[in-house]
């Protein structure tokens, strides 16, 4: 019988070291900002670590060879790309991994193409390489916010570039479609550039009709120029542990990425527990969370758009919101709905001050009680 997980249960967050909880400690706010969710983990991951724990040394940790089986086995299962156990990299994150992959692939004084909207890493990334961001536009298909192709296109070729992808995209939600990245692939490749791709939020595909698609299982090519970040942390709540890890199939650029332990730690050992735990038992607690979370994003977007003012367009994947507060006309968005009683991630951290970034990854009670709070402080402005 199929185990039916409570995604509605409250937990109390408040004295359990949580930045996102911390943040507002006294004031009452609803943190609904940065990207963990207040979802129980999967039991077989609590499990896992109680196992772990008992050991009484905790030293430098060491990638079980079957978390790695089980890895190499999901990427064939889930999209049919056949990867070699030596090409994972594991690693403490993926904002270090971002940093890591800036330095593999440039030196000081080299340009770095990254979405003109994106979450802050991506932009912070190359500058601490001494590197600069060079923005790609935004352009919106299918009412999805995706990088403009049309724009990379007419960028001179430069050997060895580097092109940071997030997909699916970081806010805004959309899921680039499989021709979409075969013709980014090819843009790539023509101009032999190389690619970072941040999938990260592949596990949390809201819509059944639409799939993840990794650019780097397109054909050998982009794969030889690749390299792929994804991580447990997203899908199973697991961002306190700090495990994920970069797919990179090329040799050289494999070497680059290695853990220098001088710039990132070694991955911990709870974090490789965690992980091995939940990719190898959380198949049917993902399904089950994205179905809620789906049901989450459809309340959303149906009040938010209720709202005056307010304006949101289809998520197709993560369980972030990207809410246009354009027509309020505010000065400072995050200090009005702060007051409001609603801590959000302000737009202008991501590209755009017009935006607000709303996580609902938490009890539908919550979402409800957010959504009251603003509507309720937007009713005062009229």
């Amino acid at each position: 019988m199929t185990e039916v997980y409570d995604f509605d249960r409250i937990i109390d967050r408040s004295n359990a070291t949580s930045a996102k909880w911390e943040k507002y400690r006294g004031r009452d706010i609803l943190p609904m900002w940065v990207a963990d969710t207040d979802f129980a983990v999967l039991p077989e991951i609590q499990e896992a670590l109680h196992r772990r724990a008992e050991h009484p040394v905790f030293g430098y940790g060491h990638t079980p060879g079957h978390l790695t089986g089980i890895l190499v086995e999901r990427m064939q299962r889930l999209y049919g790309w056949s990867i070699e156990p030596d090409w994972l990299v594991f690693l403490p994150g993926i904002v270090g991994a971002l940093y890591l992959a800036c330095r593999a692939t440039g030196k000081a004084g080299a340009q770095v193409y990254r979405p003109q909207i994106i979450y802050p890493p991506f932009t912070r990334a190359p500058q601490m390489n001494s590197q600069s961001s060079l923005p790609v536009p935004m352009t919106v298909r299918d009412q999805r916010m995706i990088i403009d192709l049309d724009w990379l296109e007419q960028q001179p070729a430069f050997p060895g570039r580097l092109l940071l992808l997030c997909n699916p995209q970081n806010p805004g939600g959309a899921v680039y479609r499989e021709a979409e990245l075969r013709c980014l692939a090819d843009i790539v490749e023509r101009k032999d550039w190389l690619l970072c791709s941040d999938e990260i939020h592949c596990d949390l595909i809201l819509d059944p009709d639409k799939q993840h698609v990794p650019i780097a299982s397109l054909e050998r090519n982009i794969e030889q120029r690749s390299i792929t970040l994804m991580a447990p942390s997203k899908t199973f709540n697991l961002a306190g542990l700090g495990c994920a890890f970069a797919i990179v199939a090329e040799a050289k650029l494999r070497a680059q990425m290695k853990v220098n332990p001088y710039i990132v730690p070694h991955v911990n050992v709870m974090g490789l527990a965690a992980a091995e735990a939940a990719y190898e038992h959380g198949d049917e607690w993902v399904r089950q969370q994205c179905a809620y979370l789906a049901a989450n994003r459809d309340y959303l977007i149906d009040e938010i758009n209720r709202i005056s003012g307010m304006r949101l367009g289809p998520i197709e994947a993560t369980y972030l919101a990207w809410i246009d507060v354009s027509e309020l006309g505010l000065d400072d968005p995050m200090e009005f709905f702060e007051n409001a009683g609603v801590g959000m991630s302000p737009g202008r951290d991501f590209g755009d001050n017009d935006y607000m970034r709303l996580n609902f990854g938490c009890p539908r009670s919550r979402v409800e009680q957010a959504v009251a709070r603003m509507r309720k402080a937007v009713e005062t402005l009229g």
